[in-house]
């Protein structure tokens, strides 16, 4: 009972992340193995997204090359995939938002722990320590950064060919979108390298973690 009495508290605290920290640290379970989750969670929404905005592209296509009489339901089919799109794209935010709140705490923690050594040895092997993992991690996040500032310009097309096809529910405006083909696809590929990129960081960064 007490051990669920703490997960509930923590689950409560979410919002306050020194407690919430803490809260889990009466169980057992330390900054280090949350940031470690937290990293495999935001490589997972990224690969998850990177999914979705293909799916977003092959949508955007098969619109562009629509010779049917039902409009409507292209377009009903075409905003479905940008929701999904877009929600993709939050949850990339949010679990990035998640890595760096986490991390900032853990480092924190370490700093100052590194102080309290009275071994000068220790010390800087603990700082030679700290000193990578830092590196390794503004890396890894720098990466997954510049793959989340990708989202908004893919986005941003798509949006407009939907509102634009609301406004617009005729073949000679949706004839009209092929012009926005080329520009879109440049911005997915983009997204896509970047995605892989970040994903193939965390990758790494997780078992330069687990190896220690």
């Amino acid at each position: 009972m007490r051990l669920i009495a703490v997960f509930l508290i923590a689950f409560a605290l979410g919002g306050c992340s020194s407690l919430y920290y803490g809260a889990m640290e009466k169980v057992g379970i330390h900054k280090r193995e949350i940031m470690v989750d937290r990293v495999k969670a935001a490589r997972d929404s990224q690969d998850e997204a990177k999914q979705q905005f293909l799916t977003a592209m092959e949508q955007f296509k098969s619109v562009v090359d629509f010779r049917g009489e039902d409009l409507e339901k292209e377009y009903n089919r075409f905003n479905s995939t940008l929701q999904d799109s877009e929600a993709r794209a939050a949850e990339v935010r949010r679990r990035i938002a998640a890595v760096e709140d986490v991390s900032q705490a853990l480092f924190k923690e370490w700093r100052t722990e590194i102080e309290q050594y009275s071994s000068d040895t220790l010390r800087s092997s603990s700082q030679r320590k700290y000193d990578l993992t830092r590196k390794k991690y503004t890396e890894l996040i720098s990466a997954m950064k510049r793959a989340e500032a990708r989202l908004e310009p893919v986005l941003v097309p798509l949006r407009d060919q939907v509102l634009f096809m609301k406004h617009n529910l005729n073949a000679r405006a949706i004839a009209g979108l092929s012009n926005e083909l080329a520009s879109v696809q440049t911005n997915v590929d983009s997204l896509v390298r970047d995605m892989e990129r970040a994903i193939a960081q965390a990758d790494a960064f997780i078992a330069s973690l687990q190896a220690e």
